[in-house]
């Protein structure tokens, strides 16, 4: 059977080429529309592209930081980051998908490339949601996540001593 650690491993490098996919095709139609276009680039287009710098800024967290500099990793941090590009994602090739659907007409390779771009973000979005799904599963069962009642008797993790009154002589 194949490792946790090998599947995570295996999807974290495609998050990191996926990631690098969508920040060329989004920058090559944000250059179009800056350069070749009366307008600025459309917002859904820079969401997308920061969207995949930030992808490139987690991953190296979530590889680096557990193997090389522990103290700085957190479980919660982790499971943040994995959902929080999983929206991030989806919000971005939903925004774009929208924008181009709404466009008079598309053509041409910027147009494709923001096709392309819309495709790549929704197999990120994919691929973000699996990911948190296997770190939400590993830290069920570690422990982190610990979403059970306490009973009625039991004292909370945190709560204070009681304090004995000394007897005067």
């Amino acid at each position: 059977m194949v490792s946790a650690s090998i599947i995570i491993l295996g999807i974290r490098v495609a998050q990191l080429l996926f990631a690098l996919i969508v920040m060329s095709l989004t920058a090559y139609v944000a250059h179009w529309y800056n350069v070749d276009t009366m307008t600025t680039s459309p917002s859904q287009i820079n969401w997308l592209l920061a969207v995949s710098l930030f992808t490139i800024i987690s991953v190296l967290y979530l590889e680096v930081t557990p193997r090389f500099m522990p103290r700085l990793s957190h479980p919660l941090v982790a499971i943040g980051l994995e959902t929080g590009n999983a929206i991030f994602y989806f919000s971005g090739f939903v925004a774009l998908s929208v924008f181009m659907s709404r466009l008079l007409f598309c053509r041409g390779s910027v147009c494709h490339a923001a096709q392309a771009a819309i495709a790549f973000g929704a197999i990120e979005f994919l691929l973000w949601t699996g990911s948190a799904i296997l770190m939400g599963k590993e830290l069920a069962k570690s422990g982190v996540l610990n979403f059970r009642r306490r009973g009625a008797g039991a004292k909370a993790p945190l709560s204070v001593a009681e304090m004995k009154e000394s007897q005067a002589a």
